[in-house]
C-alpha cells in the first residue's frame, strides 16, 4: 500500500496577522500574484493542492498550483465576535473570557468554535485522508496545523497553544498505518 504524504503549508502573512489581531477573511500582505513568488517547483512531483476557503489560503495555494481545490475542512477556526480584534483589545474588554479560551479547550466565549471542536473537525479530515495515497499539499491556517499535529501525534489538547506556526512554514505528515511527523532538511 502506498503511503499518504500530507504537507501542511501555512498561508503567507496578512495585515491582520502582522498586527496581532484575530484573523479576518483578507488578502495577503505582499504582492502575492507576482510570478517570481511561485513555489510550484518546490516538490519533485506536483502534489494535489487543497486550501481553505479563505482568500489568504487560496492566494497562498496559487504559489503552488493554478487551480487549487477548496476544502471546507481546512477553514480557519471560527473565532466569532473576536474576528478582527486585537489580542490586547480582547484582553481589556473580556479578560475572563480570553483566559477561559486559552486554558479550557471546550470553551468558546467568542461565540465561535472551541479548540476541541476544531481538533475534532481536523481529525475527521485526517481520517478521510488515510485511504488516499499520494501527496496532498494543504494550504491552511496555524490553528488547523496545530490541530493536525495534535491528532497525528496523539497529543493532549492542552498542548494546542504551545505550538507556533509561522507564515509559509511547511509541516510534513505521513500515513502508512499510523500518522508520523516527518522532519526534513532543506539545502540552501
Amino acid at each position: 500500500m502506498q503511503a499518504t504524504r500530507l504537507t501542511l503549508m501555512c498561508h503567507a502573512r496578512t495585515p491582520t496577522q502582522k498586527r496581532a489581531r484575530f484573523a479576518l477573511d483578507e488578502p495577503l500582505e505582499s504582492a502575492w500574484q507576482l510570478p517570481a513568488l511561485s513555489l510550484a517547483g518546490r516538490f519533485k512531483r506536483a502534489p494535489r493542492v487543497l486550501c481553505g476557503p479563505e482568500v489568504r489560503t487560496w492566494q497562498t495555494a496559487m504559489f503552488f498550483a493554478e487551480s487549487p481545490q477548496v476544502e471546507e475542512a481546512l477553514r480557519d477556526c471560527d473565532l466569532g465576535r473576536w474576528r478582527g480584534q486585537g489580542l490586547d483589545e480582547v484582553q481589556l474588554a473580556e479578560p475572563d473570557a480570553l483566559q477561559a479560551w486559552l486554558t479550557d479547550t471546550t470553551a468558546a466565549p467568542h461565540g465561535g468554535e472551541s479548540v476541541e471542536q476544531l481538533c475534532e473537525r481536523v481529525g475527521q479530515w485526517l481520517r478521510s485522508l488515510e485511504q488516499t495515497p499520494g501527496h496532498v499539499l494543504a494550504v491552511t491556517h496555524p490553528f488547523v496545523i496545530r490541530a493536525a499535529l495534535l491528532y497525528a501525534m496523539q497529543g493532549p489538547l492542552a498542548m494546542f497553544n504551545r505550538i507556533d506556526v509561522e507564515p509559509l512554514s511547511a509541516t510534513e505528515l505521513r500515513f502508512n498505518g499510523v500518522w508520523r511527523l516527518r522532519l526534513e532538511t532543506r539545502e540552501t
